[in-house]
């Protein structure tokens, strides 16, 4: 119940910061166009590639470090400059925290003894996804450019992420088939991503791209029941936060172009 209540604290206010933000934007805007012409924003389908780096706070620090996303999406933007849309994204890193891995195959020496009685070390990569609907608003500061301004985007979805165990030679007995579940720490649930940064769609539409801050809110849940190196379940509720800076080109797909009014 609390994570329910945290959640609904924090899209109450994404959407009373979009509503503010949007209606100063809206008053500023109007007073300036009474004095030039209007220039219309263009209806655009964006095709984006993005990539991120996410530093892991709450939880998720206790398990990973620094990791990062690559994905793609596709938001519809309208004349009034509001998104909607999808992505899709990659979870991919390398630093483990989680000093009790594998704590019960491993040696004095750290190395675990392969079934030919070798001591081989396992790789341990972090490895999972994300894909979610996206809402926000692009605010045109400058009227000789309407698609281009600060942006700020919600996401809404579900993501899942697990320990990827690498056994390249297949030398581990204990880490095949259903065994390797009992150490690869699937975790998953829902989520909430804020983005808040700046959208440039050049006039010539060469350059076109988005850049800046997001924050990721999982509200996740172990899904193994029990863990061989820790003798118990890893069912309970965690809060994994991430903090990053993402960095999407776009391809714009215009429906029509823009068109100036002259009052």
């Amino acid at each position: 119940m609390n994570r329910i209540k945290l959640a609904s604290r924090i899209l109450i206010l994404q959407w009373f910061a979009l509503f503010v933000c949007s209606s100063v934007i809206a008053q500023v805007a109007g007073k300036s166009e009474t004095e030039s012409p209007k220039i219309v924003a263009d209806k655009v389908w964006n095709i984006d590639f993005i990539s991120s780096i996410d530093f892991p706070q709450a939880d998720l620090a206790k398990r990973f470090g620094t990791s990062y996303r690559i994905g793609v999406g596709i938001k519809h933007k309208s004349e009034n400059n509001w998104l909607f849309g999808g992505k899709f994204e990659f979870i991919t890193g390398s630093k483990m925290r989680d000093d009790s891995l594998l704590i019960n195959l491993k040696t004095t020496q750290g190395a675990i003894i392969t079934q030919s009685g070798q001591l081989y070390n396992v790789g341990t990569f972090q490895r999972g996804y994300m894909a979610s609907f996206q809402v926000g608003k692009i605010f045109p500061f400058w009227q000789l450019n309407k698609n281009s301004g600060p942006m700020m985007l919600a996401s809404f979805g579900f993501m899942q992420y697990k320990i990827n165990l690498f056994d390249k030679d297949n030398s581990f007995p204990q880490l095949r088939g259903d065994y390797k579940k009992g150490y690869d720490r699937l975790t998953n649930g829902l989520f909430i991503e804020d983005f808040i940064g700046y959208q440039y769609l050049a006039k010539n539409k060469l350059i076109n791209f988005y850049a800046g801050l997001n924050a990721v809110y999982g509200f996740t849940q172990g899904r193994r029941d029990y863990l061989y190196d820790l003798n118990r379940s890893d069912a309970g509720n965690r809060s994994d936060i991430m903090l990053g800076f993402k960095f999407g080109w776009v391809l714009p797909i215009y429906k029509k172009n823009a068109e100036e009014t002259y009052y």
